[in-house]
């Protein structure tokens, strides 16, 4: 059967859960992927009562809906970060503290063990009967090299090396609370990350020793535009894709004034070469993509992270949803030449 289509309410942070719930059920979705941020989901309440995990769900069942991942991004971000006051603006106020790099760095860490134990407990008090697979936290992990990925002043591989040995020094305790709590991490993909890539995300794996808890929250709209195969990812990391952000993006745009960096401009500038689009709005193969993932068995929730500056986003949404939809199909368990096949028993007859 299709995936459930589920929406990501990272961009939704200014609704509380209680007034988005009912919208994302009116737009078509099936269920939600709770951000840790916003009143969505409070990673600290949800470790120490069970009460605030049971009304979680009751508010979902209320409107139809179900949750199948959290994601905690701006947090995870902090923990390989170079920090600066940038950071200050997403993260919680008991991880920023004095702002301090290190102890900033360290907060973060221990605020994602958390996340992962909330996560367990809100699967836990999932009602009717658990899901076979393990719960997924989504997220960023940041990176203290990702200044570095213009090789100039001359970047020798040592020097990015000890970029992912901070990496596994700092996420692999961390992994270890996942694994303890049988939840798996996935990490988007996406640049500023310690992966960014097809190579730099079989470079992440090999740093914390192919640890099982550590895989993808896969999402193209970050990898087509830089012109990494985001279809060969699935192909590439298909047991490590715990979960999917169908997430659209169109490049090869602009006036010509703008490359792949940015250019200093914010999203939605008409000189941008490229850009986060509304699904079907951009250049992503989503049918593509959609048959890598039967392909490699990919029975997880497609969740949409809706994300354009040039459409009202409960009308983009609300189309997303549809998109979706529309182009799932679940995979064949039978040949399709199969009708033409004789049997053994009477191919002589």
């Amino acid at each position: 059967m299709p995936r459930p289509v589920t929406l990501f309410t990272g961009q939704w942070a200014d609704l509380p859960l209680a007034e988005l719930a009912p919208l994302a059920r009116s737009m078509g979705y099936d269920g939600v992927e709770l951000a840790c941020w916003g009143d969505h989901f409070d990673v600290d309440q949800a470790v120490s009562s069970r009460q605030y995990v049971r009304d979680k769900w009751a508010l979902l069942e209320a409107h139809g809906l179900t949750c199948l991942a959290v994601s905690n991004h701006l947090v995870g971000q902090a923990v390989c970060d170079a920090i600066d006051e940038r950071h200050r603006a997403i993260l919680p106020p008991d991880v920023w503290g004095d702002g301090e790099p290190e102890g900033v760095r360290r907060r973060a860490a221990q605020k994602m063990i958390t996340t992962a134990r909330a996560a367990r407990a809100l699967f836990d008090a999932r009602p009717g009967a658990p899901r076979a697979t393990p719960p997924v936290v989504n997220g960023f992990t940041g990176s203290s090299v990702w200044h570095a990925v213009y090789p100039f002043p001359p970047t020798p591989q040592t020097y990015w090396q000890k970029g992912f040995d901070d990496f596994a020094e700092r996420w692999l305790p961390i992994l270890e609370a996942f694994d303890q709590a049988n939840v798996n991490f996935g990490l988007e993909v996406h640049p500023t990350e310690i992966a960014f890539d097809i190579a730099s995300a079989e470079r992440a794996i090999e740093a914390v020793k192919g640890h099982r808890r550590f895989g993808f929250n896969f999402d193209p709209s970050h990898l087509g535009y830089q012109g990494v195969d985001y279809v060969k990812f699935i192909r590439t990391f298909g047991g490590r894709i715990f979960h999917v952000h169908m997430k659209d993006a169109w490049w090869g745009h602009g006036d010509g004034s703008v490359g792949v960096f940015g250019g200093n401009t914010s999203f939605g500038d008409p000189r941008r070469q490229w850009d986060f689009r509304s699904l079907g709005h951009g250049d992503i193969r989503f049918e593509d993509v959609i048959v890598a993932l039967n392909d490699v068995g990919y029975r997880g929730p497609l969740s949409v992270e809706w994300e354009d500056t040039r459409m009202d986003r409960v009308h983009g949404a609300a189309e997303a949803a549809a998109f979706v939809r529309r182009l799932d199909f679940a995979t064949s368990g039978v040949a399709f030449d199969a009708a033409f096949a004789r049997r053994d028993d009477t191919a002589d007859r």
